[in-house]
């Protein structure tokens, strides 16, 4: 299925270096203890008296400006200077890096910003950079010298979110984000009188994207943190959030709660107006992605919180390939492919992905070999997924391929949808991970939704699950997560999903041991 542009590719990055946005707008930095705001011209202002500044230090065109750094006008500001300069970026998220020689060594850092206590030479605390913006230009200054993207220039490297192994590196071209932008304004029209809500880790490219898409086409953008996102959005009032999946499940269980607590009218208006009190009373449409979203999550706010969310795919190595959106959403899927892309479904069931403007054609930073295994001829990303396409044009994806297990007894069983089945059954479990020891039955490791687990409410969780699963799928066993998945631990990615080799060998013995965990 091939869906490309009706019009000339007109470039997002091109307009923002060119001149001052034509439209308003603003950008509010949202925290526990307040909000920062100000105007896109404001913010193109500073870019600029910061990127003349980065140049009197030594940066110059094709250099990498390292950032290590929370959420912040800090990290928005280098970022746009580094366009305005034509240097590159390298996003590196807090915990998964840390400050040091190797690393800018590694990367091949000219300058790395982190609000880390670092003394690396070449390392500059990310505080100094709102007085760098800040501070006028001298008249003798020399102006900037006009910067302009081609396709195939790139502007940033970006990392995998690490669920297996050291994250790979991807320097992403300036096409493939000026592509990935032209079509979500085709599809959601973003302008004046939306803000959009950004709150997971600048690092991610795609989380950059909605400030730029800010500057171009003239709406609000507030940027805020992971942990600081259900604190702020009642005072923020956004009119579209960019969340993943395990962020809408915990907003459902906030939203369940206060709904129980509140004393009059029916369960729906309780529910409804419990929505509105944690998004505030603005919201035009939720937007997720980047991890499989359970069908029940997307039920409950599109029908019962009146929240429509719109769920998309798209990996590291290839941006935004499919998206649900108000003019074409189908139940189950993950939408229709996007102008510029094309899915081809192999012999296998494998998802492939070709791009008019690929991200890239290799990884910059990965081990031998992964570059080969990823991308073929011609840009076309073998992405891992099953899937299919049904008559029209809607995406549906099942699962990995590496996530199917072979039974002893020749069954493939994909794990995915048993894995959504068991999470969706009830409020004791809150992630699930399946694994097959022995390859004669499967087990489960369950992360509990409430500490101290309540181990009855688990295998209730589990028997319900099973009830509409052929025996070969049912769940036999099931071991208790010593803690719950996490980033910090190790246990999930940034954006949420589980890292499977590493729950496995966080839980090794109790998998193989029989006589361990709840048996159902």
């Amino acid at each position: 299925m091939t869906n490309t542009p009706d019009t000339p590719p007109e470039s997002y990055l091109n307009r923002i270096v060119s001149g001052p946005p034509a439209h308003g707008g603003r950008i509010s930095f949202a925290r526990l203890g307040g909000t920062e705001t100000l105007t896109l011209a404001e913010l193109y202002e500073g870019s600029g008296r910061l990127a003349a500044r980065l140049r009197e230090r030594g940066v110059r065109p094709g250099d990498r400006i390292g950032i290590i750094a929370a959420n912040s006008l800090e990290w928005v500001l280098l970022d746009l200077a580094a366009l305005r300069l034509k240097a590159e970026t390298a996003g590196l998220e807090p915990g998964k890096f840390e400050p040091s020689a190797e690393l800018m060594a590694r990367y091949a850092i000219t300058v790395l910003f982190t609000d880390r206590p670092c003394d690396v030479p070449g390392a500059i605390p990310v505080a100094e950079v709102r007085t760098m913006a800040e501070k006028p230009l001298d008249e003798e200054s020399t102006p900037l010298p006009p910067a302009r993207y081609e396709p195939l220039d790139t502007t940033t490297v970006k990392f995998t979110s690490g669920s297996t192994g050291v994250p790979k590196g991807l320097a992403a071209t300036a096409g493939s984000i000026d592509g990935s932008l032209r079509a979500v304004r085709q599809l959601f029209a973003h302008g004046p009188g939306d803000d959009v809500f950004v709150f997971l880790p600048l690092s991610l490219l795609q989380q950059r994207y909605w400030i730029y898409s800010a500057l171009v086409d003239g709406h609000d953008v507030t940027v805020s943190t992971y942990e600081a996102a259900f604190a702020v959005l009642p005072r923020v009032r956004p009119t579209v959030v960019m969340g993943v999946p395990a962020f809408y499940e915990s907003a459902r269980r906030h939203i369940e709660a206060r709904a129980r607590r509140a004393a009059e009218g029916t369960a729906a208006d309780a529910v409804r107006e419990a929505a509105r009190q944690l998004f505030g009373d603005r919201i035009r449409y939720l937007w997720t992605g980047s991890a499989p979203a359970s069908a029940a999550v997307l039920r409950f706010f599109s029908e019962q919180a009146g929240l429509p969310i719109y769920e998309g795919y798209g990996l590291n190595e290839t941006c935004i390939v499919t998206k649900n959106h108000p003019g074409a959403h189908r139940q189950g899927s993950v939408g229709q492919v996007l102008p510029g892309k094309e899915v081809i479904i192999g012999e296998d069931g494998v998802i492939s992905v070709r791009s008019d403007h690929p991200v890239n054609v290799r990884y910059a930073y990965a081990a031998p070999g992964d570059s080969e295994r990823i991308f073929g001829a011609d840009g076309i990303v073998r992405t891992g997924d099953l899937g299919h396409l049904d008559e029209d044009g809607f995406l549906f994806v099942h699962g990995r391929a590496d996530d199917v297990i072979v039974l002893d007894n020749g069954r493939k069983i994909v794990v995915r949808p048993i894995e959504e089945r068991v999470r969706s059954s009830g409020g004791a479990i809150e992630e699930c991970v399946l694994y097959c020891p022995g390859q004669t039955e499967l087990v489960a490791v369950v992360s509990p939704a409430t500490r101290p687990a309540d181990h009855e409410a688990i295998a209730a969780q589990l028997r319900l699950a099973n009830s509409g699963l052929e025996p070969d799928e049912r769940i036999r066993r099931a071991v208790v997560a010593r803690e719950p998945f996490s980033i910090e631990n190790g246990l999930l990615t940034s954006q949420f999903k589980p890292r499977r080799p590493q729950i496995h060998e966080a839980h090794r013995d109790e998998i193989h041991d029989n006589r361990e965990g709840i048996h159902v």
